[in-house]
């Protein structure tokens, strides 16, 4: 029997025909040899699965399941994967060939951590994506990384991480409950479970977003609300592990931000999240916005400036 690989490449797939093939390219295209790759279709609708077959001959492993989500996928995948090490890659964003081999060259000396790098967003060309550093990119101990996090100044897209399959055995598996937010939710656990995030300058992601059918860009009631029981659970991990003030500053920060968000589509869950925040301490935090925006948010309040930048969209947009 062949040895096992190093890396196991799982990619979630659900409806992803316009960019599967790429992604499985940049999947394949690797300078790390010794990788698995799998595919979990999530029963898609179009072709992704024709497509997804036809890389079967190039060594991509390929299996179904009928559609429960993407973190159903995840799992499925985690329960297949044979590496010492797991690279997360949505059906639509793609790795820089060296990604996975700089990353794993760090943590081979470091496997109680986990690797992150630079990642730029990207619409249809990723030639065009642009690479703009956030506070986080640079090594942190989980807590600091989580607190940048949740106040807004910096992220991490799934596919940016490569972890050691033993700290995700003791994350525990994907939420299959979330949509928005499920990544937040998961690698909040996977970081509390390591002792540093090693962050790798030249290990680079390009992130698929602001498409009409993505997970980040819908915005119904239902994705709110995982999003609310994502950063309820966050909150939970967080301040198991450190109930300090620091701690319980970053978690209302969390909070805010989703008020700014959603407000004005979701006015309950708005009052459930400004509460938390309260009850937390409350959040220094500011929406963002343009120079109206912030003018009027200071004259009659951020909720007021905030229906009357939708008016004006509205207007601008038409019927």
């Amino acid at each position: 029997m062949s040895s096992p690989p190093a890396i196991s490449i799982l990619i979630p797939c659900f409806n992803a025909e316009r960019w599967l093939a790429p992604t499985l390219e940049s999947a394949l295209g690797q300078t790390h040899r010794s990788t698995e790759i799998i595919l979990v279709d999530d029963g898609s609708r179009d072709n992704s699965l024709a497509i997804a077959r036809q890389f079967e001959a190039r060594g991509v492993r390929v299996v179904s399941q009928p559609n429960r989500g993407a973190g159903a996928a995840r799992n499925h995948g985690l329960q297949l994967a044979r590496g010492e090490f797991i690279q997360f890659l949505d059906a639509d964003d793609l790795l820089a060939p060296d990604k996975i081999s700089e990353q794993h060259a760090r943590l081979a000396q470091s496997p109680d951590c986990v690797a992150s790098g630079p990642w730029a967003r990207f619409e249809n060309d990723p030639t065009t994506a642009t690479f703009v550093p956030e506070e986080n990119w640079r090594d942190c101990e989980p807590i600091e990384w989580l607190a940048l996090n949740f106040a807004g100044r910096g992220m991490m897209p799934p596919a940016s991480w490569l972890t050691p399959r033993a700290l995700l055995d003791r994350a525990g598996p994907w939420d299959e409950r979330l949509s928005l937010n499920d990544d937040g939710e998961y690698f909040c656990r996977v970081l509390l479970a390591a002792r540093e995030a090693k962050f790798c300058a030249g290990a680079r992601t390009f992130y698929r977003s602001n498409f009409a059918g993505s997970v980040s860009w819908r915005r119904s009631i239902e994705a709110w609300q995982s999003a609310v029981l994502s950063h309820e659970l966050c909150t939970q991990h967080l301040l198991s592990k450190e109930n300090s003030l620091r701690s319980r500053r970053a978690c209302a920060d969390l909070f805010q931000r989703l008020a700014f968000a959603m407000y004005p589509d979701c006015p309950d869950l708005v009052v459930r999240c400004e509460d938390e925040a309260r009850k937390l301490g409350g959040s220094a935090l500011r929406p963002g916005g343009g120079v109206l925006f912030q003018l009027l948010r200071r004259l009659v309040g951020w909720k007021s400036a905030r229906r009357w930048q939708r008016r004006r969209q509205a207007a601008a947009t038409g019927p």
